[in-house]
């Protein structure tokens, strides 16, 4: 005999099912923030590199690569908060929620990608140095600080529940720093003279943006591999399952990232009689009180009673 439930929104079904579908935070809609930030960070990216070749800056350029970059970011990640919201089908019974998961993962990869490329021209710049135009420099790169500062901004509310949002605003926040160093580099080179300073700052630049993309890198990469949030301890899951009254076994427990905000689990409870009242209710509110799961599947098996082929897994 097994009862399945699945807590939704609180409610608990006679036939034994109750689902959970709440999210753990309820993110705002950053349309408008994408529109915006990919709008002036299109236009910025086409000045950027404009004065980039004119100015012979392999900083400026090596920038505008990075905001590019951001800006195709920008847009999956746009794409993807819009897909989270696409309701379940028969083949996509979790709806398209995964998408922003491969959009920070996007994110992550792409920006890796243009880091090698502005590495290999910053070599090239150093085995063949030109002159370098500072003041231009200074200037574009001044506009970027506010554009990428501006923008950056715009999701900031967001970057701490939501690793897409996160994504979003932590590029736009090292374009920032970036511009500011692209700055400095202009200052230096009006003081000293030294050309090398830029293929320098470029080098700097890159070695920013692989510290700031390695977090959003590999956690991006644990979501898609569906590993348990590093929010939530699984042993402290587990332990609150088994403490419920009546469970006298656990078995076949999985919790992974159904999107960037969401956390499922399913779980087999052994249980010496038949659970009462709203046993399964009350369940699925600790779980999402403690851990923030809400969307719990819950398998109640009747011990000696049931024959589970899953009970071998009661290691997973």
């Amino acid at each position: 005999m097994h009862e399945h439930s699945h807590d939704h929104a609180g409610h608990d079904h006679d036939h034994g099912h109750s689902h959970d579908s709440g999210h753990a935070h309820t993110p705002k809609n950053f349309g408008r923030a994408f529109a915006v930030g990919i709008a002036l960070n299109v236009g910025f990216v086409g000045v950027e590199a404009a004065y980039g070749v004119l100015s012979n800056s392999m900083a400026l350029v090596a920038d505008a690569g990075h905001n590019l970059s951001d800006v195709l970011g920008l847009a999956a990640a746009w794409l993807a908060a819009v897909l989270v919201k696409r309701t379940p089908t028969a083949r996509f019974t979790y709806g398209l929620r995964g998408s922003s998961i491969l959009a920070a993962l996007f994110n992550a990869v792409m920006l890796l990608v243009a880091t090698g490329a502005i590495i290999a021209e910053a070599v090239q710049r150093f085995l063949e140095p030109a002159p370098v135009a500072g003041t231009t420099v200074m200037v574009v790169a001044g506009i970027g600080i506010l554009i990428n500062g501006f923008t950056a901004w715009l999701f900031a509310s967001g970057s701490q529940h939501d690793i897409n949002i996160r994504g979003a605003y932590l590029h736009m926040a090292a374009d920032a720093a970036v511009s500011l160093g692209v700055v400095l580099a202009g200052l230096a080179i009006l003081a000293t003279g030294y050309d090398w300073i830029d293929p320098v700052v470029s080098l700097a630049i890159a070695a920013l943006i692989i510290v700031s993309t390695w977090g959003l890198l590999t956690e991006s990469l644990r979501m898609a591999l569906a590993a348990v949030p590093p929010r939530i301890d699984p042993l402290a899951v587990r332990a609150c399952l088994t403490g419920r009254p009546g469970v006298v076994g656990l078995h076949d427990l999985h919790i992974w990232p159904m999107s960037t905000t969401e956390v499922a689990l399913t779980a087999h409870l052994v249980v010496a009689e038949p659970p009462a009242g709203d046993f399964l209710k009350e369940t699925a509110e600790s779980l999402r009180a403690l851990f923030g799961i809400h969307h719990a599947t819950l398998q109640i098996e009747l011990q000696g009673r049931t024959a589970c082929t899953l009970a071998e897994d009661c290691s997973a």
